[in-house]
């Protein structure tokens, strides 16, 4: 439970920016409506395309070159196995134990059985072959991308011949096919095939020479994958030779090779076409792909690397005109290399395309809900995670609300961690110093000194340094802010009488601190302002403003629930409280 409200909160840390406070680009066609830092170095922000086909919102997150000490970029698949699919959400789910994730979904793939249709490889282990007729995307050990067309030559020897094998392909009539644990925990079931259960296989490296004994051998299908181990599944003409040639007790030799030598790359995943080469937008790459893959305008994902090694993960929003319109792929590609990208490489688009944060959706689906796929490019943090403070601004008075700051920090890794607090006055507080295990970890603050006085008002930050037990350091930052310049808000009475000649209906009662510009308004639950009730100049102490009742069009607000909101300004800084309240109509 308490991960869940972790993430709620992370989530709850996207900043929305007033449009007189948000960059334009060509005259104001592209706004930011929200920023946040999701974790160390991994900076999000969700932006607005005006375009003659309507608006098109961008998801945005860049993010530190991985190098695989803190920062790593890698395909996940679904359910951790070839077959089958999952939601994005799920998949970042089962990853969050080893590390803090922003992801997009991965390649295309087929509904039946749900593999994905282009090259995995995780841990530098080939789990699935690419397609030749278009991009894949390597990730180097240093960080690097590669986007290329990668080809595939499979290939099995026993006590004759080299044979040609597929791998963890869904069976194909007169072809052999090499099963790893990948696939899933059982080859497919089918009948008519010679099996043959290799008990020990190194990982599938590419462009090396694998070798195993063949431990068993089957005429059924269904055969348990053993972990670590393989299965060799010859059907039609292909069963004889698998069954003379290597026979129980036989060390069977497996080559995968990848064209051009990947065997260097610690991940790759399948997608295309490429849509920015050497820094400029790719109009039309000749890959494997029809109009309505290139030309529909959809939701679309895509993955960039900028000159200095740093990851873009996109996604364009899609399905809805008044929305998000979605994009072309040309349309995407324009967007990349306006975004910074020396290279990048579309990936599965449509319904599916999505992108997620520790589990919790960044974009809006646009078929109904979250659609499952069958893999994800996740990027992967190991380092200590801070989530942001539960309130943006404490404000210890005394009123009940927010009086006090909740802090959760995420250890991946038993670490020592130090958590601090330093404030305006350059004066500090450490709140731990120790040795922890992994988890979740939660401080409270109540706003005070160590010897129990009134902390300063004004910015404070929440560092918290950890050295993890591979003696790898990561530090967390947050910011947030003391003002008790507001406080003691009441909306009276809670159920307010509208009548036509009412002078005050409601009266939003409240204690300045200090002297400021105070703002009241009444709004709709969602936030949508209906009336301005004062905007002006306060000294301090006890404040009364009324609210008669009507709109900003002067008409007599309709029965409902509302909320007072009351925002104060000064040299301290912007304070503001929220009282709900019911109307209803004499």
């Amino acid at each position: 439970m308490l991960h869940r409200v972790l993430i709620a909160v992370a989530l709850a840390g996207l900043t929305a920016l007033p449009a007189s406070a948000a960059p334009s680009t060509r005259g104001g066609a592209t706004q930011i409506v929200a920023q946040s830092l999701l974790m160390p170095g991994v900076s999000y922000r969700r932006q607005v395309e005006y375009t003659p086909h309507g608006p098109v919102v961008l998801d945005v997150v860049t993010a530190p070159k991985p190098d695989g000490s803190l920062y790593t970029l890698a395909p996940a698949l679904s359910n951790n196995a070839i077959v089958g699919t999952e939601k994005l959400t799920d998949i970042e789910k089962a990853a969050s134990g080893s590390a803090t994730v922003v992801g997009v979904n991965g390649d295309f793939f087929a509904a039946d059985p749900g593999a994905p249709t282009g090259v995995v490889m995780r841990a530098g282990a080939l789990d699935f072959a690419p397609a030749i007729a278009r991009s894949s995307l390597g990730i180097g050990s240093d960080g690097m991308l590669s986007v290329a067309r990668v080809g595939f030559d499979g290939t099995w020897r026993g006590t004759d011949q080299r044979r040609q094998l597929d791998l963890n392909r869904p069976p194909v009539a007169g072809h052999t096919t090499l099963y790893t644990s990948a696939w899933g925990p059982a080859t497919p079931a089918e009948t008519g095939v010679v099996a043959d259960v290799i008990g020990a296989l190194p990982p599938t490296t590419p462009n090396r020479v694998l070798t195993g004994v063949v431990t068993q051998t089957s005429t059924d299908g269904s055969i348990a994958i053993p972990p670590g181990g393989a299965v060799l599944v010859a059907r039609g003409n292909q069963a004889p030779h698998l069954s003379a040639e290597a026979p129980v007790g036989t060390t069977a030799e497996i080559r995968l090779t990848l064209t051009p030598d990947w065997r260097a790359m610690t991940g790759a995943i399948g997608g295309g076409p490429v849509i920015v080469a050497a820094g400029k937008p790719v109009f039309r790459a000749s890959e494997s792909f029809g109009d309505p893959v290139l030309n529909t305008r959809t939701a679309r994902s895509a993955v960039g690397q900028l000159p200095d090694g740093r990851v873009l993960l996109v996604t364009a929003e899609g399905g809805s005109a008044g929305y998000s319109a979605g994009m072309t792929n040309y349309e995407l590609a324009v967007a990349m290399a306006r975004l910074g990208a020396v290279t990048a490489m579309s990936l599965g688009t449509g319904p599916s395309a999505a992108m997620a944060f520790d589990g919790s959706l960044l974009t809006r689906p646009s078929g109904g809900g979250e659609q499952p796929v069958s893999d994800a490019l996740l990027l992967s943090y190991a380092g200590v995670y801070a989530a942001p403070p539960s309130t943006a601004v404490l404000s210890p008075n005394g009123d009940g609300v927010d009086d006090s700051q909740t802090f959760t920090y995420r250890l991946v890794r038993a670490a020592s961690v130090t958590a601090t607090l330093v404030g305006p006055d350059r004066s500090s507080r450490v709140l731990v110093q120790d040795g922890e295990q992994p988890g979740l970890h939660t401080l409270q603050w109540d706003g005070r000194t160590a010897t129990g006085g009134a902390a300063a008002e004004g910015s404070w930050k929440l560092t918290v340094s950890a050295v993890d037990d591979r003696g790898v350091a990561s530090t967390a930052d947050r910011l947030f802010e003391l003002n008790d310049t507001l406080g003691a808000l009441h909306a009276t009475p809670a159920v307010a009488q509208l009548r036509p000649k009412a002078r005050g209906s409601v009266a939003a009662t409240f204690d300045l601190a200090r002297k400021a510009r105070v703002t009241v308004t009444i709004e709709k639950p969602s936030g949508i302002v209906i009336a301005t009730v004062l905007d002006a100049q306060l000294d301090p102490g006890a404040q009364k403003v009324l609210w008669n009742g009507r709109t900003w069009a002067g008409s007599l607000a309709f029965t409902g629930e509302y909320q007072l909101h009351v925002v104060a300004t000064n040299s301290t800084g912007t304070v503001s409280l929220v009282s709900p309240f019911a109307a209803r109509r004499s």
